[in-house]
């Protein structure tokens, strides 16, 4: 069994090979741009362990890993315009470093690119992942919609709330984990049980990343602290903030929302009084510990010897546990 570590040094291993065409170099370099800043790359990292799981050679499974990379990375590159955010992974983001245009059009590159790798993939299993990577693709730009009108709204539910991240963040989880199990030959029981596992644990980890936002340690976390405070982001905070403030904090609340000018380092430490006022990060993780509990019952469910899926129990666990 392969560990978490390997495969990643597996995937850096394997990105560093990618080829691209050398002109126009302005579309191209900021792809390279992005993928060299590094990440967590714990969604291709995935792919293999699940592959793993079903086969010691997972050698076959390195091009879709690839693939989810390059399109996660994808869609982070077309997230920092939309966002209009200034860091990524502790450096500028492609459109600060380039221009927006650029940005938007080495996007739509790179995922051109992505399905070119996974067409790579062993061919009595490219129409499958084809089939699941469209409709996993399909699903983040439905998220991403859901979060931008979500942008207009004050009375967003936890539901509907939950439902935007699962599309825009958890589906992917799952996909790189089903992905990886249907190249390692997995039944098909267990391939919807890793999927399950990985909505959940995405969930899990997306709430984390509203939580490290607000309360991390911006050099360690690789972002600004209170960027999504001062987009007026959608976050299980603030969406729980809505529902469950008082009057006068409430008002207090859609004051900073409405307000056209203030000052930042004000707006960040007013919001997050609300929200320690209103014990949302207690909130927050209770919540997860209920996805990441649901994500562990499906783990146990996998048709294979528990000793098969230590690395991924271990994986779970240090991401629930992580700063960044």
């Amino acid at each position: 069994m392969i560990t978490f570590e390997q495969s990643l040094d597996i995937i850096r291993e394997n990105i560093a090979k990618i080829i691209y065409p050398s002109h126009p170099d302005q579309l191209y370099a900021p792809i390279r741009y992005i993928l060299d800043l590094g990440g967590k790359r714990a969604r291709p990292a995935l792919v293999l362990l699940a592959c793993n799981l079903y086969k010691d050679d997972v050698s076959d499974s390195i091009q879709p890993a690839l693939a989810w990379e390059v399109f996660h990375n994808f869609t982070l590159m077309h997230d920092d315009v939309m966002d209009h955010a200034d860091i990524r992974r502790g450096k500028p983001t492609v459109h600060k470093v380039w221009n927006e245009n650029t940005a938007i059009l080495s996007g739509d590159s790179m995922l051109i690119l992505a399905y070119q790798i996974l067409a790579k993939a062993p061919a009595d299993v490219v129409k499958p992942l084809l089939d699941l990577f469209s409709k996993t693709a399909a699903e983040i730009c439905e998220g991403q919609q859901l979060d931008m009108e979500f942008e207009a709204r004050q009375d967003v539910t936890e539901e509907e709330y939950l439902e935007m991240i699962c599309l825009k963040t958890a589906v992917m989880m799952g996909a790189c984990l089903k992905s990886g199990a249907m190249v390692g030959g997995a039944k098909m029981t267990d391939m919807n049980l890793l999927y399950e596992f990985g909505i959940n644990l995405g969930l899990a980890f997306q709430i984390k990343d509203d939580l490290l936002d607000i309360y991390g340690n911006p050099a360690v976390f690789g972002k600004a602290i209170g960027r999504d405070i001062l987009c007026n982001k959608k976050t299980y905070f603030l969406v729980n903030a809505l529902r469950l403030a008082g009057n006068e904090d409430k008002k207090s609340l859609l004051n900073w929302l409405e307000a056209s000018s203030y000052n930042e380092n004000e707006k960040i430490r007013g919001v997050t009084a609300i929200y320690d006022k209103l014990l949302l990060k207690q909130h927050a993780e209770e919540k997860m510990k209920i996805l990441y509990e649901k994500s562990l019952s499906s783990l146990e469910m996998v048709d294979l010897p528990e000793r098969k899926k230590t690395v991924l129990y271990e994986f779970a666990k240090q991401l629930m546990e992580r700063e960044h």
